[in-house]
């Protein structure tokens, strides 16, 4: 497999992820953790700093929408 193919499947692993159980991936659960969160936390790294392909940022962008979308949000406000 290319980089591109894995960071494809990746990419649709987490997408799969977020949409079956209506919420982002887990810091805290360690399983969450090194199979989503840590992919999540290195492409924002890249996005944020410019380094992230062309074609790829469209992708992480909607990703991150999703993301937005399931958002927890604090009872007590």
């Amino acid at each position: 497999m290319t980089q591109d193919e894995l960071w494809l499947k990746k990419y649709q692993e987490v997408k799969a992820f977020i949409e079956t159980n209506s919420r982002n991936p887990s810091r805290y659960d360690p399983e969450e953790r090194g199979k989503y969160c840590n992919w999540i936390k290195h492409n924002k790294k890249l996005l944020n700093a410019g380094e992230l392909k062309p074609d790829r940022v469209a992708l992480f962008e909607k990703l991150m929408e999703l993301g937005e979308k399931y958002r927890r949000v604090n009872q007590y406000e």
